[in-house]
């Protein structure tokens, strides 16, 4: 089933680099935080890398200002790749660069996606969310091959 405007976002584990890989429980991630979660199918995939983590990365103080305390990109890759990605993109620290290497987040959202037929295995689906204190306020999924709705500059419009 997939996660809905006012279900609680559910409890599991990503991980991201800083001084080494770290776990974060995506309870302490959203406790008390409105966050701006968006997810790619993939790092270093085209789409991603030319529009949707560029279109957070210019208008990051612009959906900060919207009040919005973190904001975090998700891929179904390990932490190296997105830590890698990150880096390739001048992405600053202030976005959160989450992996989840195995999709058990994605899973858990109910937004998860089946690349086999693209040689990726599963993904997450091309999507954003706010959060507020781990409650879904807003959530933009992107139908298939779609950049649309997940996109900053649509969450900005949206706060």
């Amino acid at each position: 089933m997939t996660i809905a405007i006012g279900d609680r976002i559910p409890s599991a584990t990503l991980n991201y680099i800083k001084d080494g890989v770290q776990a974060m429980r995506t309870d302490d991630l959203f406790a008390g935080k409105t966050v701006a979660l968006f997810a790619v199918p993939g790092a270093f995939t085209p789409t991603c890398s030319a529009k949707h983590l560029p279109g957070y990365v210019t208008h990051l103080d612009a959906i900060k200002a919207r009040g919005i305390d973190t904001i975090a990109c998700m891929a179904v890759n390990d932490a190296f790749v997105m830590d890698a990605w990150a880096k390739s993109q001048n992405a600053p620290q202030d976005i959160l660069m989450l992996a989840d290497g195995n999709g058990a987040f994605s899973k858990l959202l109910g937004l998860e996606m089946d690349a086999t037929a693209f040689g990726m295995g599963l993904r997450s689906k091309r999507f954003a969310l706010i959060a507020k204190d781990g409650v879904v306020t807003k959530l933009f999924v992107e139908a298939p091959g779609e950049f649309k709705v997940s996109a900053a500059e649509h969450v900005l419009e949206n706060l």
